[in-house]
């Protein structure tokens, strides 16, 4: 039986109203740098025809699933039931056994669905380490790959390998694009990822039919064309020379940058300062305290101390300057106080770009992947 647009976008018993309903589409469009009237669209083709998704699970610890269970705009019901229509989840199925086999086996028989995969697949002796109902996950990777209309890889681990590739690699994790070689995989690094970066991609998807500009590696650029460091809230402390120099120190008390404690912001591509997660905040490392660890980055995380600096590539210019207070109130708008303020500002940003100079030359070479 088909939804009609009133039962999906107007469901007041499941928390979500044909306002809200339209405000999370409008957010999701947002969220993959697509405009208002984007969101409108979503909403209309959801109420149509709800995406249909796939979701596997392989060498993880369901950290992605959890993120998106502590979504509450929309909470995870309302996801469910009314933008998504997910077809197959270990996790979330109350079905076990052959019961839950046979329902992924309808939903690749179906076809046309968006894939989603959680976790890395390891290759190692044939791919044995990894097997759910008997079937190892290189092969149900590329069986539920074979009808997928497109492929998502969710977190770290299914982008490259994540915590399990980690060395020595005893089961040979690796990525869904490794093991799907010649098939478009959007990848969304992260540990875990945010869900609304997937949640835009699948919608935009399901709209228009296509898929947010990808990066080298398969990242879309809306989510990860920038680094953390140059939308950081900590930024202008960083240029002003700002830093914590140990954990509960009153530099770090007041805030100040955390570079010098090894955050990888600088290396990090990733929306994390833009994008809040679960609607929180401040909520992620930088926000409470600790430095980034790079969580996105293969070369990074899991593979350089989390303590250790990076030096800072290509460095953009500051975002902020240290704040001039004079003592004698306001300058009078002469030519000789507009040529003073104008030596005082490029001193500023003369000593600011030094300082990101001297603070980058002075750290380890980066290592590279």
């Amino acid at each position: 039986m088909t939804d009609t647009r009133s039962d999906v976008i107007a469901r007041p018993e499941h928390g979500l109203t044909r306002r809200d309903f339209v405000k999370v589409c409008t957010a999701a469009a947002a969220a993959v740098g697509l405009p208002a009237w984007a969101g409108e669209k979503m909403a209309e083709e959801v109420a149509r025809a709800k995406p249909s998704v796939v979701w596997l699970h392989f060498q993880e610890c369901t950290g992605c699933t959890e993120s998106l269970l502590r979504s509450s705009h929309p909470d995870v019901a309302s996801l469910i039931l009314d933008l998504i229509s997910v077809d197959y989840h270990e996790t979330l199925f109350a079905a076990a056994g052959a019961q839950i086999e046979a329902a992924f086996d309808a939903a690749v028989e179906r076809g046309g669905y968006v894939l989603v995969v959680e976790g890395a697949i390891p290759e190692k002796d044939g791919g044995i380490y990894c097997q759910v109902g008997g079937r190892k996950a290189t092969d149900i990777l590329r069986l539920a790959a074979t009808k997928a209309a497109a492929v998502v890889a969710i977190g770290s681990c299914a982008s490259w390998g994540g915590v399990p590739s980690a060395a020595p690699n005893p089961t040979g994790a690796t990525g869904v694009p490794q093991i799907l070689k010649g098939k478009p995989v959007v990848t969304l690094p992260g540990c875990p990822a945010n869900p609304y970066n997937l949640l835009g991609t699948v919608l935009q998807f399901a709209t228009f039919g296509t898929l947010p500009k990808l990066d080298a590696q398969g990242r879309p650029l809306f989510a990860y064309a920038r680094v953390i460091h140059e939308d950081c809230p900590r930024r202008p402390h960083f240029d002003a020379g700002r830093f914590a120099a140990a954990y509960g120190d009153e530099n770090h008390r007041n805030g100040y940058c955390l570079y010098k404690l090894g955050c990888k912001g600088p290396q990090t591509h990733a929306n994390c300062s833009l994008l809040s997660f679960c609607e929180v905040p401040g909520a992620w490392p930088i926000g409470i305290g600790h430095p980034c660890i790079g969580c996105t980055e293969q070369g990074v995380v899991f593979n350089v101390p989390i303590h250790e600096n990076l030096p800072i590539q290509t460095p953009t210019a500051p975002m902020a300057y240290p704040a001039i207070h004079p003592d004698h109130g306001v300058v009078a708008s002469s030519p000789i106080a507009i040529g003073v303020g104008g030596v005082i500002v490029g001193a500023i940003a003369g000593a600011a770009v030094v300082a990101t100079k001297k603070v980058g030359d002075s750290d380890k070479p980066a290592r590279k992947e």
